[in-house]
């Protein structure tokens, strides 16, 4: 009994040991699923809270089309609450936009499909924000299948970042495009080298000067636009301005488009791997200008050294820059002393201490006043008279860069002349009022500035009149008083404003009253005024008179000569012609046959017929004018032919004589307006004179040549030639017909060429005879055309 009371008593006892075990237990797990509870419960608020605060938001989408997602995507979308369907995010104003709305749904049943992930942005209606939305298919512990998580984030202000950064490339673009643009249009050579220094981009200007196809062309050759100089190649330039890290410039000699040119070579490296780029100038017209301006500088110290005066220039520190030698002569400085370029209180103590310098009382003010040349504002000149009697002028020039230039002039001579001037005017006064001639001289306005006593004693003016100084206007008004002819006063006026305001000379003669008569001249001076003469020629006047009288009396006894004889030339026409007609007659045998010996005389007189008629019409043509020579005709005359006609008229003659007859007739004497007939004539005379004077086995030739102005016509001789005095009576028209020559008729003989002369000149040209004894004639005519 009490064995089973104690085993009940032990289960119980073990049954409770039990209950309280799991009671334990029960409770230890219940303190750890409340822990748990409490701490998911936490988890699951902080997550809430990060939602909250995070930059996206969640938007579930099922696989019926229904949404979840927080209250805020309402407020973000700008609806008044969140719809339950996708399809209804777009509303009237607000929301997406419809065809945002049609997208996303599709995108969101293709993720549904195939499981695609997208991305999309949004602009939600009447509103600026931008929404960004990243959907993939949610993981089957979030939702049932086919389910879709959209992440929503507000994209507004990376949108709008994302817009000016990209305006900003767009801004950065375009500026790379004119920049390249400018480089590529630049007329300069311009380049870039990559890490390694070698050429990576250059512009047209640079293909062109290393006369490559084009840019690539350049790069892939690797051309460079300088070769290696004093040891140093363009890509060692490069890598020393690299290394440096600032730009470098070195000017070398290069070949550009076949010339050789100096070019300033600047290499900039652009910092880190970006390279270095390059650019050349042409500085070779500039090279060529600092040359010249060198050279021009030298010249122009070279050319102060050859002036007179002393020159000195200073620089804006006022030191000595230069001086020429006459400056150191002048002053007596020596050259190793202003090789140390002193300044100017220095150079004018110096000055000083030689004397060279005016006396002053107060040297230190003195000298400060002449520091103020420098900030003067224009150039200044003073007269400094030395010790000794030198005079010299100062001319100080302030140069644009506040320099100053000095210019001294040593005037000595000059004054010494003004001096002798002055003596030399009075002895001219002296000499002009003891003058023969009256003379007065007129300033440019026509006044009269000075006159000498003549001028006065001629005219008849009192002193106190001429005092005045009187116009020309009133000077004639009263000179008009004493002249012969009053209104000849205004010819005085005349000629002085000729030689005063047009300054030309001109001279007359004017007649007094008293009976004598003057010739007078207006001379224009090189000062403006004119010099007004008069020399009395009464006594010429006279023999003049006497003279002109005498040769009227001559010219009528000419013209009578000349009448005489055409009238008789003329008378003489008459009987010839009978005595030719009957002579004809009985050579023919119309008054019986005549014996040969009265043939010969027929025939005798036949030719002397013949040439006395051709004398006759020679004295007739000489009887006339040059301008009156009837008739005279003008056509174009081809003087070429002219001239082998005539000369194949005499051949015969000439080789019947045992002349050598030559003919040098060129094309270019060519056409002329004239007379054949005359022209034929001159050539006839002058051979006719030719053949007479020249002995057998002569030489004659006839030359005909020509220029576009003038045609030339020349015979020449090997006779026995003329001296002065015989030339002279070969062109006069009488002298010679009583000379014969080598047994020559002279009448005949002297008349050829006095009319072939005056048969040159009614066609407006020239006949010339040139002529020594022993050396023969030529007689050349020249001809316009």
């Amino acid at each position: 009994m009490l064995t089973l009371s104690y085993t009940k008593a032990v289960l119980i006892g073990c049954g409770m040991v039990v209950w309280l075990a799991a009671a334990a237990w029960a409770v230890i797990t219940g303190l750890q699923l409340r822990r748990r509870a409490a701490f998911a419960t936490n988890q699951a608020d902080r997550l809430a809270l990060l939602l909250e605060s995070a930059p996206a938001l969640p938007l579930m989408v099922k696989g019926d089309g229904r949404i979840e997602a927080p209250p805020r995507l309402a407020d973000w979308l700008g609806l008044p609450r969140l719809p339950n369907f996708l399809s209804d995010l777009s509303g009237d104003g607000v929301g997406l936009a419809p065809e945002d709305t049609n997208a996303l749904v599709i995108d969101v049943a293709a993720a549904q499909k195939s499981g695609r992930s997208f991305a999309r942005p949004f602009q939600v209606q009447g509103s600026s924000r931008t929404l960004l939305v990243r959907g993939a298919q949610a993981a089957s512990g979030l939702a049932a299948s086919g389910a879709v998580i959209l992440w929503v984030f507000d994209a507004t202000e990376s949108q709008a970042e994302i817009g000016r950064l990209g305006e900003q490339v767009a801004r950065l673009k375009r500026d790379f495009e004119a920049l390249s643009a400018l480089i590529e249009a630049a007329p300069v050579p311009m380049w870039h080298r990559g890490p390694d220094l070698r050429l990576t981009l250059v512009n047209s200007a640079y293909a062109k000067a290393v006369e490559a196809n084009d840019a690539d062309d350049a790069v892939t050759r690797g051309l460079e636009l300088v070769e290696t100089t004093s040891g140093q190649s363009p890509i060692a330039a490069a890598a020393a301005a690299r290394e440096n890290g600032a730009p470098a410039s070195r000017t070398v000699p290069a070949t550009i488009g076949g010339q050789r040119k100096m070019m300033q070579i600047v290499d900039v490296p652009l910092g880190g791997d970006a390279g270095v780029a390059g650019y050349a100038l042409d500085i070779d017209a500039l090279e060529q200008a600092q040359g010249a301006l060198r050279r021009f500088v030298k010249n122009q110290r070279d050319t102060l050294d050859q002036l007179s005066a002393g020159v000195a220039q200073f620089g804006s520190d006022r030191a000595l820059v230069f001086c020429n030698l006459p400056f150191q002569r002048q002053f007596g400085l020596k050259p190793e002393w202003l090789a140390d370029r002193p300044e100017l209180d220095r150079v004018l103590e110096r000055m000083r201490e030689g004397g060279r310098v005016p006396e002053t009382r107060d040297f230190p003010l003195w000298k400060k006043e002449r520091r103020g040349w420098f900030t003067a504002g224009a150039s200044s000149e003073e007269s400094w008279l030395l010790p000794g009697g030198t005079h010299l002028r100062v001319v100080a020039q302030p140069q644009p860069d506040g320099g100053l230039l000095l210019i001294f002039e040593d005037r000595t001579e000059q004054a010494q002349m003004a001096s002798a001037r002055d003596t030399l005017l009075r002895v001219r006064t002296a000499t002009f009022d003891n003058l023969f001639e009256a003379m007065g001289v007129f300033e440019a306005d026509g006044r009269l500035h000075l006159w000498n006593n003549r001028f006065r004693e001629i005219w008849g003016f009192e002193e106190s009149f001429l005092g005045t100084h009187p116009h020309v206007d009133k000077l004639a008004e009263v000179a008009a008083a004493v002249l012969t002819n009053p209104s000849r006063a205004a010819v005085i006026r005349e000629i002085v404003r000729s030689a005063t305001q047009e300054r030309k000379q001109r001279s007359g003669r004017l007649a007094l009253k008293d009976g004598r008569h003057f010739e007078f001249a207006a001379v224009p001076l090189p000062d403006g005024n004119a010099l007004f003469t008069m020399l009395d020629i009464t006594d010429s006047r006279k023999v003049e008179r006497m003279l002109r009288d005498k040769a009227e009396a001559l010219e009528t006894a000419d013209k009578v000569k000349t009448a005489f004889v055409a009238n008789m030339s003329y008378e003489l026409r008459t009987p010839l012609t009978s005595i030719a007609g009957f002579a004809e007659m009985l050579d023919k045998g119309y008054a019986g046959k005549l014996e040969p010996l009265a043939l010969d005389y027929t025939k005798a007189i036949l030719e002397s017929v013949s040439r006395l008629g051709g004398l006759v019409d020679k004295v007739l043509d000489l009887t006339q004018e040059a301008h009156r020579i009837e008739p005279m005709e003008r056509a174009p005359v081809d003087l070429s032919k002219l001239a082998r006609a005539a000369a194949s008229d005499v051949e015969a003659r000439a080789k019947a004589a045992k002349i050598d007859f030559a003919i040098d007739v060129h094309a270019s004497a060519g056409l002329i307006e004239g007379d054949a007939r005359r022209l034929n004539q001159v050539l006839a005379h002058l051979l006719d004179n030719a053949l007479r004077y020249t002995p057998a086995k002569g030489r004659v030739l006839v030359h005909a040549s020509g220029t576009p102005q003038r045609a030339l016509l020349v015979v020449s001789d090997n006779g026995p030639g003329m001296d002065v005095a015989a030339q002279t009576r070969a062109l006069d028209q009488f002298s010679r017909a009583m000379e014969p020559r080598s047994g020559v008729e002279g009448a005949s003989v002297g008349l050829g060429l006095p009319l072939a002369r005056q048969f040159v000149e009614a066609h407006g040209g020239t006949l010339t005879l040139v002529s020594e004894p022993g050396q023969g004639t030529a007689v050349s005519v020249e001809l316009p055309r």
